[in-house]
């Protein structure tokens, strides 16, 4: 029996159905522009009630678009006993603290030693399948070099009304990350930075579009047209001096690489981030010799997912979990405040 993903054509479609649906398909659904393609040819597509097979129709905002999706197939993705930090688990899900330099999905460049590899063996065959392959039902992503609390259903219910609430921002996300400088809302410098704002309390908004890179496919970047909506609320916790700042961001969206590029657009890139953090340097002089080697020294995005919550798809019980930094990142931290 086919499962049905269903939501509707946002406000300024592109002309063509294949990219219209690129650009709306809930991101829950990991849906790629090919298989989306695929699914178009196949007839799996319905637009307004009528089988749109024809990439490019032309749709309308506000039009319903149906997609039948076909049963999970097996495929070869190996079960590792790779061991796992599981802060919660039952028949419906699992809630883990994943490592950073450990990928979520197996890739061309990563087909071992991910999350779905660990999660494989663990779970067996209590696992739902999405994007039309048994795996792991992984509703939101975290890069390899960010750490962080990961939650993957087990059941299709679990997949379904995880992804629900992820597509409708209700998840609370927070992330612990250190910055360079400090955000401040007296700076006339981010006051003028479109897409910046401050509400009560000092926290710094930032809200765009983001998408890929023009020239880098590899990046995401801020954009005006296009693109995704984003919006990223970052809090001063802890300032070391002019250099660089505890943040605990929150996303009310989350698109990839959000919290990165929306902090490097607003001057404030994170420490070790060596795709959106430049070239830039705390200097000694300003923190210290050792805290300055310490921050120059760290080898990935200062970025850590550090709260998610959300409501148990079957019972309804709100759930809420914690997980401390891990030492790397407790240790610059300690050499900043040192």
């Amino acid at each position: 029996m086919n499962d049905t993903l269903s939501f509707r054509i946002a406000a300024d479609p592109p002309a063509r159905l294949d990219k219209a649906l690129a650009r709306d398909v809930p991101e829950a659904a990991a849906l790629s522009r090919t298989r989306l393609a695929r699914l178009i040819a196949d007839g799996a597509v319905r637009v307004a009630g009528t089988v749109a097979d024809d990439p490019k129709a032309r749709v309308a905002e506000g039009d319903l678009v149906e997609i039948a999706l076909e049963p999970a197939a097996e495929v070869e993705v190996g079960a590792e006993a790779i061991p796992l930090d599981i802060r919660y688990e039952d028949d419906d899900l699992i809630v883990v603290m994943k490592p950073a330099g450990m990928v979520v999905h197996p890739a061309p460049g990563s087909p071992s030693g991910t999350l779905v590899n660990a999660l494989l063996a663990h779970c067996g065959d209590s696992l739902a399948g999405i994007g039309g392959e048994r795996r792991p039902g992984i509703v939101h992503r975290i890069d390899k070099d960010t750490s962080g609390l990961l939650v993957a259903a087990k059941t299709d219910l679990a997949h379904h009304g995880l992804a629900e609430q992820f597509a409708d921002h209700s998840v609370e996300r927070a992330y612990l990350a250190l910055c360079h400088g400090v955000p401040d809302p007296a700076e006339p410098r981010l006051r003028g930075l479109r897409g910046v704002s401050f509400e009560p309390g000092g926290v710094m908004k930032i809200a765009s579009q983001i998408g890929r890179h023009r020239h880098d496919r590899q990046k995401q970047a801020v954009m005006w047209a296009g693109g995704r909506h984003a919006v990223t609320r970052a809090r001063v916790l802890e300032p070391f001096g002019t250099a660089a700042a505890l943040l605990e961001c929150r996303l009310e969206t989350g698109r990839t690489h959000q919290i990165r590029v929306h902090m490097a657009h607003a001057g404030h890139g994170l420490l070790g981030d060596p795709v959106y953090g430049g070239k830039r340097r705390i200097a000694a002089g300003t923190v210290g010799e050792a805290a300055a080697r310490a921050a120059a020294a760290f080898p990935r995005q200062a970025l850590h997912a550090a709260v998610l919550g959300f409501v148990h798809p079957r019972s309804g019980a709100a759930l809420r979990f914690d997980a401390a930094l891990p030492d790397d990142m407790q240790a610059l931290l300690d050499a900043l405040r040192g």
